[in-house]
């Protein structure tokens, strides 16, 4: 059976969020088939997306290689992603579904619970689920799309420290789920906004390059952040 590009795909993808591939590191397509226990064929097409999505370079003489983000790009990406979220919030208001309002007082519940334990460790995850699946609710599938690729290239970009007060994090969640659940557009894109300016001084940047020089390394590596606990 013929594994689809698209698992081949994700499984790179998340190899290179975790630092299994190293930034500047060459992604030789037979070895990649060997890891993965796949063919040629959909690491080819794996590694084009990739490079579309901008976890890949192709250079001369070395073929695909693992991208090198630099201060800029990671500012920028983090910029987007503040500017992409509140419209995405705004547009749930609008479109969501009462299953999507299930799920998202569903995950706001179990995080505040979990704030008020002390669990901080299990809100990672809780936290990603939520702003999938606000993104998801936007009734925006490209949107929904973009904001989950961002989401992958910020925890590969970033190290995201606990925020010091997770209930109060979990509090402006359930307030943006609140004026989702009312309709109110403004005020859940103006909710997310500020919740997402806020989040962003968690952010610390990991092995990015500044122009004309080395790879800036932090002091955690390998580690995989992909859900964004803010």
């Amino acid at each position: 059976m013929r594994v689809p590009a698209h698992s081949v795909c994700t499984a790179i993808r998340d190899d290179i969020v975790a630092g299994v591939h190293e930034r500047g590191g060459r992604l030789a397509e037979e070895v990649l088939a060997r890891r993965y226990g796949v063919s040629r064929v959909p690491v080819r097409e794996a590694l084009r997306t990739l490079e579309a999505e901008g976890f890949v370079v192709t250079r001369r003489h070395a073929g695909a290689c693992v991208a090198e983000p630099t201060e800029q790009e990671a500012a920028d990406l983090l910029e987007v992603r503040t500017l992409l979220e509140p419209l995405a919030a705004a547009r749930a208001a609008q479109r969501r579904t009462d299953a999507h309002l299930k799920v998202l007082r569903g995950l706001v519940r179990l995080g505040q619970e979990r704030a008020r334990s002390g669990r901080g460790e299990d809100l990672r995850p809780l936290g990603g689920w939520f702003h999938e699946t606000l993104a998801q609710a936007s009734g925006s599938p490209g949107l929904s799309a973009l904001l989950v690729q961002l989401r992958h290239k910020a925890a590969w970009m970033y190290v995201v420290d606990s925020p010091a007060a997770p209930a109060d994090s979990w509090a402006e969640h359930a307030a943006i789920v609140d004026a989702v659940a009312r309709g109110n557009a403004e005020r859940a894109r103006a909710l997310t906004a500020a919740h997402a300016a806020r989040a962003t001084a968690a952010y610390r940047p990991r092995h990015v390059r500044r122009p004309g020089r080395g790879r800036v390394s932090d002091s955690q590596h390998g580690v995989n952040t992909v859900s964004l606990q803010n």
